[in-house]
């Protein structure tokens, strides 16, 4: 196992369900599988959190990363309090406070949400009960209201409790100062959802992406909550536009510390692989031809060797073209 695969088990929730049944499946599942085969997956993820350790990686200008607990999250530190782009999963609690008392004892005081997704706001509730206000795109806070049913998963998301919703949304863009630090938040419409925002670090030139990125990964897209691949596509086209050869780079699962070559190599095998998927589905051919197919050939060894295989990921690319 390679280490990027390492590192992706402690950073994507689905991962330790996969690694779970490996054992009695013979081989690994796809995420329908998964949520299929479990029972009580939510607690299987809490439990799983509990375990892993939290690890904290330094960037500059006051910012560091916090991998172990659902996607990778980002703290910015300083007078104003803590600022933390995404929550993780509730069972990390204990380890991530601890990780936030490594870097100083300023309190928490804002966390902003990069999407709904449950392995990036499940920590919502308890983080706004030490004293964050939650800040979303406005879909985000939609989704948090209302029972979420992910069909790729076969799961059903429930409602969480009104602490854990965003108390003020964002729209196509905004800006916030803190800690002495320029904070731009961008939405990114139909990309990995319909409330992907991206949160760069103007004075520190880091870039949080949310799971519009996963290094070293085939990502999920989630067409159940308006995600699309051409959304994805144009999202990490617009990164790339606005980064730079020395911008530090935060995806949403994988190694936590990327850059713009990566990213850009992630975006060329997006483009290349639903370039491939385009052509043969307007051939005609159904679903399964496709996957016969193999469109995803050239990039499997690198990008599908973990829970988005490449069949999964050619469904999920034939779903939006």
């Amino acid at each position: 196992m390679t280490n990027n695969l390492k590192l992706s088990r402690r950073g994507f929730c689905l991962c330790c369900m996969a690694a779970t049944t490996f054992a009695a499946s013979g081989g690994w599942l796809t995420p329908r599988q998964v949520f299929a085969k479990a029972q009580g997956i939510v607690d299987m993820i809490r439990d799983e959190a509990a375990k892993a350790p939290i690890k904290v990686h330094k960037a500059r200008g006051g910012v560091a990363i916090l991998e172990g607990s659902g996607g990778n999250i980002a703290v910015l530190s300083g007078l104003d309090g803590k600022v933390l782009i995404d929550g993780g999963i509730t069972a990390s609690r204990n380890r991530i406070m601890d990780a936030l008392k490594s870097l100083d004892t300023q309190p928490i005081k804002h966390l902003i949400n990069t999407h709904w997704h449950f392995d990036h706001t499940d920590g919502n509730e308890w983080l706004n009960a030490e004293g964050a206000a939650i800040l979303a795109h406005e879909n985000t806070k939609n989704h948090l209201m209302t029972v979420q049913k992910v069909d790729d998963w076969d799961f059903e998301f429930p409602r969480p409790p009104l602490a854990a919703v965003p108390s003020e949304t964002v729209g196509d863009e905004a800006t916030l100062k803190l800690n002495k630090s320029t904070l731009l938040l961008k939405h990114h419409p139909n990309a990995h959802t319909d409330g992907d925002i991206s949160v760069t670090f103007s004075e520190a030139d880091i870039v949080h992406t949310g799971d519009l990125y996963w290094n070293g990964i085939y990502p999920f897209i989630d067409y159940s909550t308006g995600g699309g691949i051409d959304g994805k596509i144009k999202a990490v086209e617009e990164i790339l536009s606005d980064i730079t050869d020395e911008t530090i780079v935060i995806p949403g699962h994988g190694q936590p510390k990327s850059k713009k070559s990566e990213l850009s190599e992630y975006g060329t095998m997006l483009v290349d692989i639903r370039g491939s998927v385009a052509k043969l589905k307007a051939e005609g051919k159904p679903i399964d031809a496709v996957i016969a197919a193999k469109p995803t050939a050239q990039f499997d060894a690198k990008w599908g060797q973990f829970v988005i295989g490449p069949d999964f990921f050619t469904r999920l690319v034939y779903h939006g073209v």
